[in-house]
Parts: C-alpha cells; sequence; structure tokens
C-alpha cells in the first residue's frame, strides 16, 4: 500500500521571489515545508544566482505546470565583458581576460542587434539537460565537454539598459524570450562576436508566462507568516490555477455537459470554439480543467482537477 503524504492538500500556484544562492528545486523544497504542503513543484527552473520570479504549483496545480513550463520569461541581467568563464557566469573559475576598453554602447548594439528574433543556440554545458540520464553540468564538473545540438529559440525583445566602459565593461540588459532560452549562453555569443569575451555576473527574472516580479512574495515574508502559524495568511498569497491560463478561451459548462464530462466522455456545447484547447468551467464559476475540441465539435477532457465535486 503507497504511503499517504502527510500535510496540507492545498491547491494553488505561489509567485515566489527566489534567493540568490539557491536551486530552484531547493527553493520550491523550502515554500512546501512552510506551507507544510502535500505536493508541489516549480515551473522552470532558474540557476542558483538567479533571482526573481518562480512559480510554485501546489496540489492540482500541479497538473498545469506545462503551461508555464512553455510560457515567454523576461529577465534582467549584468554581462561583464573583458573576462571569460567556465560556467559562463560569476560562479565560474576565470579562464581568460582581455581589455575591453574598445568596447563602445554603439557596437554592443550592433551585435545585439543580431540575436533578436529567431536563434539558434547551444545550450552551455553547465546546465540541467541531459545526455546518457546524466545533467551536464555533471559532466562538466569531470572536465568533460559533450556536443550539444544547438536549438531554436526566439528572443522577442533584447534591449540595453546602460553601459558604463572599461577594461571590464558592464551592460545591463533586459531579455524576454521563449522557454529554454539561456541567457548565459547570450552573454557567452556576445563576449564572442565582440573579441573580448563575456559573462553573466547577475540575473533577476522579471516574468514568467502572466505572473509578474511585483507579485512575488520573498521566502523570509513566507516565513514570518508561518512563525506565526498564520497559514490563513499565507493561503490568502496563492493564485488561482486559472491565472496561468488566461490566454486559453475559457467554456461554461452546464450541469449536464459537467456530469458527462466528468466521467471522461466528450460532451456538445453550444458556443464552443472550433478548435484547440479551452479552460472548462461550471455555471458556477468553478474550474473544472483544460478540455479539447474535436474533429465533431464536441469537448473532450484533458486534464481536470480531482477537487471537483
Amino acid at each position: 500500500m503507497a504511503r499517504r503524504r502527510k500535510g496540507r492538500s492545498i491547491d494553488g500556484i505561489l509567485v515566489l521571489d527566489k534567493p540568490p544562492g539557491r536551486s530552484s528545486n531547493g527553493a520550491m523544497v523550502t515554500a512546501r515545508a512552510i506551507y507544510n504542503a502535500t505536493k508541489a513543484g516549480h515551473t522552470g527552473a532558474l540557476d542558483p544566482l538567479a533571482t526573481g520570479v518562480l512559480p510554485i504549483c501546489f496540489g492540482e496545480a500541479t497538473k498545469f505546470s506545462q503551461f508555464l513550463l512553455d510560457a515567454d520569461k523576461e529577465y534582467r541581467s549584468h554581462f561583464i565583458f573583458g573576462q571569460r568563464t567556465d560556467t559562463g557566469d560569476a560562479e565560474g573559475a576565470v579562464l581568460a581576460e582581455v581589455d575591453a576598453s574598445y568596447l563602445t554602447a554603439a557596437e554592443l548594439e550592433s551585435h545585439i542587434a543580431k540575436l533578436r528574433g529567431d536563434i539558434l543556440q547551444v545550450p552551455p554545458m553547465y546546465s540541467a539537460l541531459k545526455r546518457d540520464g546524466k545533467p551536464l553540468y555533471e559532466l562538466a564538473r569531470k572536465g568533460i565537454t559533450v556536443e550539444r545540438p544547438a536549438r531554436p529559440v526566439t528572443i522577442r525583445e533584447f534591449e540595453l539598459e546602460s553601459f558604463t566602459p572599461g577594461v571590464i565593461a558592464v551592460a545591463v540588459v533586459r531579455v524576454r524570450c521563449t522557454k529554454g532560452t539561456y541567457i548565459r549562453s547570450l552573454a557567452e555569443d556576445l563576449g564572442l562576436a565582440i573579441g573580448c569575451g563575456g559573462h553573466v555576473s547577475s540575473l533577476r527574472r522579471l516574468q514568467a508566462g502572466p505572473f509578474i516580479e511585483a507579485q512575488a512574495v520573498s521566502t523570509d515574508a513566507l516565513q514570518v507568516l508561518r512563525d506565526a502559524d498564520d497559514f490563513a495568511g499565507l493561503d490568502a498569497l496563492l493564485l488561482p490555477i486559472t491565472d496561468a491560463l488566461g490566454h486559453i478561451p475559457q467554456l461554461t459548462l452546464g450541469e449536464t455537459a459537467v456530469y458527462y464530462l466528468l466521467q471522461g466522455q466528450p460532451v456538445q456545447v453550444s458556443g464552443a470554439p472550433t478548435s484547440g484547447t479551452v479552460v472548462l468551467l461550471a455555471e458556477d464559476g468553478k474550474f473544472l480543467g483544460i478540455g479539447e475540441i474535436l474533429d465533431d465539435g464536441r469537448v473532450t477532457p484533458r486534464r481536470l482537477v480531482s477537487t471537483v465535486g
């Protein structure tokens, strides 16, 4: 018999402000412990060096985390030019130093322009991508480098916010991009193109899907509530699952349609879209889950919450 996990059964999304020096999984585990939640998962890893928006899904929300994993992200980062590190960020060892005092904001802007839009990006060795079941960073720590195929990503916005010239030049950039984009690789690619090397010294995620920096809550703030046993205050910070699905059309079902849909049967619903994915709601506004429009126009359940009924 499977052991029942202890804790509170809660559903919703916490927009966590990930602190520096922690892995995304470590930050999620801390949040889950503070909430004493039975089930939780994060939605898109941030490097330990990075901070900012990290949506944590609790309970039934974990069923829909893929929509946040697939969502666009936005970052602000400090790029250092004149130094190249083995990890592509400030946590790595410096491999080479080149005087970057010749670099100007105008030249940097010209190279940034070439990285906007659809590009191919080679993932860094220091990443969680796996080769033969092992994360690449484990191989990198052993001095092993393996070939990584370039992957398509889209850089929707790439803006130079400020530039400080010098032997070691510093640029502050803002990037909005599709999932799977490595900001470290952008810094390294720029450094390579310019000829002086580059790496990331700081990285903050400003947005993940619909969730923004202003919504993010620090671990310290959560801990204050937990120390006071204020679980009502903690739960008030959770956002509904539907907040992650605002880009998907909603479809309200009548009582009979809800009954058959919860049995796993496709239903005919007037006013339904002709194709695609829909958010399913009961007449009282209760979230039911996600459905798919079949070729014959009926709505079939794709992923439902188990707390309905």
